[in-house]
């Protein structure tokens, strides 16, 4: 019995040895103090986007979704992220998503304009930048440039093949960027 004591004692005292002290946890990285506080998702998330890492800034406006909710800024910003990654589809939802809860929030606005020129969707493409140009009082130049690009497109006529020469054509070159061409 004695034996049996001193080996759960022993026992006792070396699992209390192998326990985190000072509320320091092994999963951390050697020199992170786990009792400080996280960074914002939104913030983490801009900062990939501007790093060009859409995927794990997609994740990191999820993240803030689930910490502060779907407010207007994280519904945006997963809209914009998802319009990075090429997920047109998902975007127009998010960014629609968003205008639900601000209908005058302009990066929304741009953002829903510039998917649904991608997809095709020119008049309403049109009317949106319209929008977001007269909310922003055409401040700025982007989506300036932008609702330009939409009328030229909603206004371009259809070419046929028997065009006269020195006519303008719409050519997309990428994503949202558009050069008229003309044959001289």
């Amino acid at each position: 019995m004695r034996h049996q004591i001193s080996a759960l004692l022993l026992a006792a005292i070396a699992l209390s040895a192998c326990a985190p002290s000072g509320g320091v946890s092994r999963n951390l990285p050697y020199g992170v103090d786990g009792r400080g506080d996280a960074v914002d998702g939104l913030t983490v998330g801009h900062r990939l986007m501007e790093a060009q890492e859409y995927e794990l800034a997609l994740k990191a406006y999820y993240r803030a979704a689930a910490e502060e909710g779907a407010t207007i800024d994280t519904l945006s910003a997963i809209g914009s992220a998802n319009l990075a990654l090429g997920r047109l589809g998902q975007a127009e939802k998010m960014l629609r998503r968003a205008l639900e809860e601000d209908p005058t929030f302009v990066p929304a606005m741009n953002n829903l304009g510039v998917v649904l020129m991608e997809r095709g969707k020119l008049g309403e493409a049109r009317l949106v930048f319209q929008q977001a140009f007269a909310q922003d009082s055409g401040q700025t130049d982007s989506i300036r440039e932008n609702l330009m690009r939409a009328i030229a497109a909603t206004e371009a006529v259809v070419y046929s093949p028997d065009e006269e020469e020195g006519e303008f054509r719409l050519v997309r070159r990428e994503k949202g960027k558009y050069v008229l061409l003309t044959q001289l």
